[in-house]
């Protein structure tokens, strides 16, 4: 699994930081590795992307064993939409702007990995919904990790191997 740190930031560069990606509507993480990968080359921006899902991953567990539903929701969310973003950049060197790119993308990727990828992708999306709702309960967050874990380890699999 991917490995992660805390990095301690003043909370004035975290609010920036916050603002900006928003109104790029990235997440945070997302756009820290924008800002960091923007002179790599689109395979070099698809590890580093598939590498920050995993670790999303993990933290959506930790997430959930600290008892706080909607953010360990919106951590998968954010790490399958990292992730099809990751095949995007090692597929096609594209980069993916807005969730209707990600939805279309979407089709790309169940076409080659297998039909199973829409139940994975449905199953995110209700996770984003979650995190606004707050309507699942941890035992959906636990299913819904199991399948979002299978998309994004064969993506991983598929662009490590490349």
């Amino acid at each position: 699994m991917a490995k992660s740190v805390i990095l301690r930031l003043p909370y004035s560069i975290i609010e920036k930081l916050s603002r900006e990606a928003k109104k790029l509507d990235m997440s945070v993480e997302e756009y820290v590795i924008e800002l960091i990968s923007s002179s790599l080359d689109p395979l070099e921006r698809a590890h580093e992307y598939i590498e920050a899902s995993l670790g999303l991953l993990e933290q959506a567990i930790e997430e959930v064993k600290r008892g706080d539903i909607r953010q360990g929701a919106e951590k998968l969310w954010g790490a399958t939409s990292l992730a099809i973003k990751a095949y995007a950049w090692w597929r096609d060197k594209r980069r993916l702007v807005s969730h209707g790119e990600l939805w279309e993308y979407r089709r790309i990727v169940e076409k080659e990995l297998g039909e199973w990828v829409y139940d994975s992708w449905m199953v995110a999306n209700s996770m984003h919904i979650c995190f606004y709702e707050g309507w699942c309960s941890r035992e959906d967050l636990e299913e819904a990790y199991k399948r979002i874990k299978r998309l994004i380890e064969e993506i991983a699999k598929r662009i490590r191997e490349s």
